[in-house]
């Protein structure tokens, strides 16, 4: 009977390791739906430029990579940013990087899944994404974020969501929208 009890305790010990290791794995195997490749600088510039961002502004970078344009923000106009991004190496780049700025007090990043980020607190959100991430995530930028909202893409636009303004720095396409008053009930 013991023997039992005792086979019984190591084949569920068994199966917990296989199971927590699976699941283990799994978390390290999150699928990046981009590529990290970084904005330039000017293009980052003239992404803030055509956003109008003041040192009243909350700006989210989805797909935040070394932090660079939540960082320029904090530096150049005073705000508060949060950078969103799913490779935990990106994001412990971007947070040295801001302590090396001098704006880690300003800026936040996080290892997350855009898709599952609460954007609501967003005056400013910029992207540089790829086309289908741009077309899936237009409904949560609608649904989310308040009537006025300035949204920027490097390169990609949203489909048929045409943009207010779109300009190239150094042949890199700039998307500009506006979230619209009725954005909210199109969803």
């Amino acid at each position: 009977m013991a023997i039992r009890r005792a086979n019984k305790w190591l084949c569920a010990a068994a199966i917990t390791i296989v199971i927590g290791s699976a699941l283990v794995y799994a978390q390290e195997q999150k699928t990046k739906d981009v590529p990290y490749v970084p904005t330039p600088q000017n293009v980052v510039d003239k992404m803030l430029e055509m956003a109008a961002v003041t040192k009243n502004d909350v700006v989210y970078d989805l797909g935040s990579g070394d932090g660079r344009i939540v960082i320029t923000a904090a530096k150049k106009y005073g705000v508060r940013g949060v950078g969103v991004d799913i490779d935990p190496e990106r994001v412990k780049e971007a947070n040295a990087n801001a302590v090396q700025a001098g704006v880690a007090n300003r800026v936040k990043f996080i290892e997350q899944d855009l898709f599952k980020t609460d954007l609501k607190e967003a005056s400013v959100v910029t992207l540089y994404l790829l086309p289908e991430v741009n077309l899936r995530l237009r409904p949560k930028l609608w649904k989310e974020l308040k009537p006025g909202t300035r949204v920027v893409s490097h390169a990609f636009d949203m489909g048929d969501w045409k943009p207010e303004q779109m300009v190239e720095v150094e042949g890199r396409k700039i998307y500009y929208w506006v979230i619209p008053k009725e954005a909210s009930s199109k969803n």
